[in-house]
């Protein structure tokens, strides 16, 4: 008795459309958990109350661009790493040109185009110098002295005009910064355990996305 075997149809076919078949699923399957990070980690800054607007500076990009491959790779980072390092990890800032951190009240407001408050501009916008305010066993302060607060929608504080300042009507010292030696930043964020968990959940993505 004799048994023969043989392969039925073009073998380099078959092949070609196996090799089809694993690109295409492993490309999408790669797509899909490359996206499913990104959201999830989006999600983890807003639900920690971080805003959207940081959640926005994940990003997911697969390669190789623009075609299907064996090798596609998914490439999920932030545009902003230090502020996410440090809720990743927690952190503790401290000043890198003094001894302080000088933290903006809201009397502070704001430079031109929303940029973040600090003493210099403060002093360069007003023309003004603050005063230094040492307090034993809390925040020392930079006020602004002779200032007025503004009415209508705007709000805030001006400096006083030259009658005020002669007769001291209306004028108030105001705590422009608080100042601390430091400032420690608590853990938010779990970025590891996200990837780890879309990590795994890879190899399923792939196998549902194969063509039978």
């Amino acid at each position: 008795m004799k048994l023969a075997a043989a392969i039925s149809g073009d073998l380099r076919k078959i092949m070609a459309e196996e090799v089809k078949a694993a690109e295409d699923a492993i490309t999408v399957g790669m797509r899909q958990a490359a996206d499913g990070l990104k959201a999830d980690l989006r999600r983890q800054v807003t639900e920690a109350g971080m805003g959207q607007r940081l959640a926005n500076t994940w990003r997911a990009e697969l390669y190789p661009k623009g075609r299907n491959s064996i090798k596609a790779a998914g490439f999920v980072f932030t545009r902003a790493p230090t502020i996410i390092r440090a809720f990743d990890q927690g952190a503790l800032i401290k000043s890198k040109h003094g001894f302080w951190l000088a933290i903006p009240t809201p009397a502070a407001g704001t430079g031109a185009r929303g940029k973040r408050m600090t003493p210099g501009l403060w002093e360069q916008m007003h023309g003004s110098r603050l005063r230094f305010i040492y307090r034993r066993g809390a925040p020392s302060l930079l006020v602004a002295e002779n200032m007025r607060a503004r009415t209508g929608k705007r709000g805030g504080f001006a400096q006083g005009s030259a009658s005020a300042l002669r007769t001291g009507r209306g004028l108030s010292t105001v705590v422009m910064f608080i100042l601390v030696p430091q400032v420690s930043l608590k853990k938010r964020l779990d970025v590891d355990g996200v990837a780890e968990r879309w990590a795994s959940a890879l190899p399923e993505l792939i196998v549902r996305n194969w063509r039978n």
